[in-house]
């Protein structure tokens, strides 16, 4: 098990000291796969290197199965705490073959493996990672995804208690990164080891994790699994990093939120009472779009913009009165730009949470490209 417990770093720059992790705890139960999710700058990075010791916090305990790393007058260095690590830049040694690669962590170590079992621990990562029959390839002269399989393969060589992974995704094209995401998940399931993987992309985030951090400005400001974070976020902050929405302030009345002209039925946060000012969270895949009303509840007349097709469903953008949401349609619907149409929010997939005055950036209302 990984323990953290109210983990700090500070950065001194030219303008002063730069608190990029601040009191942060979390803990990871033996196996699983936790992700630290956030934009760039909230400290999920600082937070991984603090881990893998290569950072040394200001306050703070670190613990692997109850071993301190960090704190408590004690300071382990990164090459004595039995972790794997992969780099968003996968850091691949190009002077060097896939073998030599694998095989360096096993050469460097204290107890180094004789040359017989270096061969075949380096046999097994390879073969875990499916890079079989390429021990002698030059490490430049692979892909991009077989690079990232190769920085993998490095950090497991060794079998560490602990695997940490910063965006080691982020360089690959769309298609390629979402083959990775399977792999990387049935890799991790398999071999059970624990993990803690830094990213920005929510869906990465999503797909791969039994549990989520969402990190704001250094500090953790929601946890839960997937689901959890995905149709109970705690702030307009978490909704909007976990899944896109659209957002409608509005005041709570009994049974739901006024707000868009009308009453929009919906669960309530239980910090909601009537009066208080709300924020509506609605998903655009739960949002439907017909061309004539179906006097259901929760249908409000607007404006359609947009509506791109994409294969399964018609990605469309709406105007109700001054608000601009995306929601969609079924991929047969004959709809045009500007006609009238009718959007429905099924009331047990709209949420209402405290509006504590935070936005995200406005969807735009340029609709230049004409699409059917």
């Amino acid at each position: 098990m990984l323990e953290v417990e109210r983990l700090r770093k500070t950065y001194t720059t030219d303008r002063g000291g730069v608190h990029a992790v601040e009191d942060v705890s979390f803990t990871v139960e033996d196996g699983r796969f936790y992700t630290l999710l956030g934009p760039s700058g909230c400290g999920k990075t600082t937070t991984l290197r603090c881990l893998a010791g290569l950072e040394r916090p200001e306050g703070g305990v670190i613990r692997l199965d109850g071993r301190v790393l960090s704190g408590e007058r004690r300071f382990v260095p990164t090459y004595s705490r039995d972790i794997g690590m992969v780099f968003q830049s996968y850091a691949i040694w190009p002077h060097m073959s896939v073998f030599q690669n694998v095989a360096f962590p096993l050469e460097v170590s204290q107890d180094r493996p004789s040359k017989e079992e270096i061969a075949r621990l380096v046999k097994e990562a390879l073969a875990l990672v499916g890079l079989e029959g390429l021990d002698r390839r030059p490490a430049p002269q692979l892909s991009g995804g077989q690079q990232q399989r190769l920085a993998l393969a490095r950090a497991l060589v060794r079998k560490p208690r602990l695997l940490l992974l910063d965006e080691p995704l982020s360089n690959l094209d769309a298609k390629l990164r979402q083959r990775m995401r399977i792999e990387l998940r049935e890799l991790q399931r398999r071999l059970g080891i624990t993990t803690v993987y830094v990213t920005h992309d929510q869906a990465e985030a999503l797909f791969l994790s039994h549990r989520v951090a969402v990190m704001q400005s250094g500090r953790i400001v929601q946890e839960g699994r997937p689901r959890e974070l995905y149709a109970s976020p705690a702030s307009p902050f978490v909704a909007d990093f976990v899944g896109d929405a659209t957002f409608v302030p509005g005041e709570v009345v009994d049974g739901g939120v006024r707000a868009l002209g009308g009453v929009v039925r919906c669960a309530l946060s239980e910090a909601l009472v009537p009066g208080a000012k709300a924020l509506l969270v609605l998903r655009p895949e739960r949002l439907l779009v017909h061309a004539g009303a179906t006097g259901g509840p929760n249908e409000f007349a607007g404006t359609l913009r947009v509506a791109a097709f994409l294969g399964d469903h018609l990605d469309c953008v709406v105007e109700i009165g001054d608000t601009v949401m995306r929601a969609r349609a079924h991929p047969a619907a004959e709809l045009r730009r500007d006609q009238k149409v009718w959007v429905e929010l099924p009331p047990d997939h709209c949420l209402a949470i405290p509006d504590d005055g935070w936005r995200p950036r406005a969807l735009t209302r340029t609709f230049e490209q004409d699409t059917e």
